[in-house]
């Protein structure tokens, strides 16, 4: 079989050197990738580098191999391009249909998904004209992502700056399994939990449960991949920011519950991947709980927990929002999940059996998404991106 065409775009930002690893992730998993540099980005890294890590030729100019005409067949014969690091000169160009390069007549040729990372300083991400060009490309259906928040040239920090090369690489696998179908989820805002709540018993210990985060993980990683604004709430989790998620840490389910009502004011849909703690303790210990020889250590009184996905499910924040639940369950899973989902007054919840060895830190998932509308859809078990599909598809058909 062929291998996917992708073109790799880096333009002019100190961030070109980080496309080394995307090339490679590219390379290394099957794909043919020709990069198309700007001028301004080859004084980052030299062409003699692209072309050894990509086994293909790199050319700026539309004047090079001009009997191949390269700027009309790169991005005709592409399967994807992904512009990493994408400026904000780039990013406007793009937008305005500027073609004075071979990057950006690649662009304009380009009839396969389009993918913008940017990288640049946060004075710049946020500037009006900045942000109106992402809006214009996203409108005609390009993933522009959203830059990851960090340290940034110089002693800067903020937003702008280019999201870990490796969650790139996995936005760009998913778009090209989807082949070039329109980004379902384009100019919607979705909201993810994930990851496990904690609940402090002292400085020390804390009540919390075996949720690593990845199936939330996967739902946000996906959503972005299909064109969707992703806010991603993480309680605990220990793994890498999704490229193109905005990523607000929490700890506890009352920190949960006040960011999900915060992001979801404005969100076409929530899924509520995270595991929230049922109960906390009754009181705090503000120095460690010792024990003592001979005594026996005081009971530990528990109180309830709000319940977020009840909450949000009775009052939307606004017509036509879908929720979406999630129920983890270790007997009885189907009934259980019938009863919760009548319980919860969600539009969606999805069902798994979970244990010690199950589910929780698992790099697979098998669930049976139970609908308001009496559906049930199973999902048979395999790698967790797998459900976040079927989540997404359920979704949408809901939103329209």
């Amino acid at each position: 079989m062929d291998k996917p065409k992708v073109v790799l775009g880096v333009s002019g930002g100190i961030a070109a050197y980080k496309a080394c690893e995307l090339l490679r992730r590219l390379t290394e998993s099957g794909h043919d990738v020709r990069v198309v540099p700007t001028a301004s980005a080859l004084h980052f890294v030299g062409a003699a580098t692209w072309s050894a890590l990509s086994g293909n030729p790199v050319s700026t100019e539309v004047w090079d191999e001009v009997h191949e005409v390269p700027h009309v067949r790169i991005g005709q014969h592409a399967d994807l391009v992904v512009v990493a690091p994408a400026t904000a000169d780039m990013l406007a160009k793009a937008a305005h249909g500027l073609a004075d390069d071979l990057l950006t007549n690649t662009l304009l040729t380009a009839r396969c998904p389009v993918v913008f990372a940017p990288a640049m300083h946060t004075e710049m991400w946020e500037h009006p004209a900045t942000q109106e060009n992402v809006a214009t490309l996203r409108r005609r259906g390009a993933r522009v992502i959203e830059p990851a928040v960090g340290r940034l040239t110089g002693v800067d920090t903020g937003k702008g700056r280019l999201p870990d090369p490796g969650e790139i690489f996995e936005i760009c696998r998913r778009v090209l399994a989807r082949g070039g179908t329109e980004p379902d989820l384009k100019g919607r805002h979705v909201v993810v939990s994930a990851g496990g709540t904690r609940e402090p018993l002292d400085p020390v210990r804390f009540l919390g449960n075996r949720s690593s985060g990845k199936q939330g993980y996967a739902l946000a990683r996906t959503a972005a991949a299909r064109g969707a604004r992703v806010t991603l709430i993480a309680a605990n989790s220990a793994l890498p920011d999704p490229a193109g998620v905005d990523v607000v840490p929490v700890g506890t389910a009352v920190q949960l519950r006040e960011a999900v009502l915060r992001a979801s004011a404005d969100a076409d849909a929530v899924v509520m991947a995270a595991a929230v703690a049922d109960f906390r303790p009754a009181v705090y210990a503000a120095g460690k709980i010792k024990k003592k020889d001979g005594q026996e250590p005081e009971p530990i009184t528990l109180v309830r927990n709000p319940d977020i996905l009840a909450e949000i499910s009775t009052e939307r924040a606004r017509p036509g929002q879908v929720i979406v639940g999630f129920a983890a369950e270790t007997d009885d899973v189907l009934a259980n999940g019938r009863a919760k989902l009548k319980r919860k007054g969600c539009d969606l919840l999805v069902v798994n059996e979970v244990g010690e060895s199950r589910t929780f830190g698992s790099e697979e998932n098998e669930a049976v998404v139970l609908g308001t509308d009496g559906s049930e859809t199973a999902v048979p078990h395999g790698p967790k991106e797998a459900l976040a599909e079927t989540v997404w598809d359920l979704v949408v058909e809901r939103l329209r």
